[in-house]
């Protein structure tokens, strides 16, 4: 590795070679996420309700987690959202407008013991999920 005292090109070029081969710099330089990323890189996105579906949960956990399948407006392509809460499948019906989100796994993966699920519901027809979960809010009728 050069040092001298007019070394500040050769340097300049060998890190610009050698950033190359770390992994997070790769990603973001040649845009990975957004290729593979069905939302395209953006943080949310509508889709319509296909149907809804039970997962099974992976080893060592037993249930049956309660997720919709989701065609996006965007782009037309179908993805499987969580929906976060107790009894939140009962205000999910299909054909509703919902809003989804990243389930907050690492590096955009599945979360937990939900095996292909990366994004959850947040509202159901401009309403928050989680209001009507709790009580405070209805679903309203479209």
């Amino acid at each position: 590795m050069a040092r001298g005292l007019h070394a500040a090109r050769k340097l300049k070029a060998e890190r610009k070679k050698y950033r190359w081969k770390d992994f997070y710099f790769k990603r973001r330089e040649l845009k990975l996420k957004e290729k593979a990323d069905p939302l395209e890189g953006s943080a949310q996105a509508r889709g319509i309700v296909i149907e809804k579906v039970g997962i099974e949960a992976k080893q060592p956990n037993s249930a049956i987690r309660k997720c919709v399948k989701v065609q996006l407006i965007k782009n037309g392509r179908q993805i499987t959202a969580f929906a976060v809460g107790d009894g939140a499948i009962n205000f999910i019906d299909e054909h509703d407008e919902i809003l989804v989100e990243g389930i907050g796994g690492r590096l955009g993966r599945s979360y937990g013991d939900l095996p292909g699920v990366r994004y959850k519901v947040i509202k159901v027809n401009g309403v928050s999920l989680d209001e009507m979960v709790r009580g405070r809010k209805e679903k309203p009728q479209r």
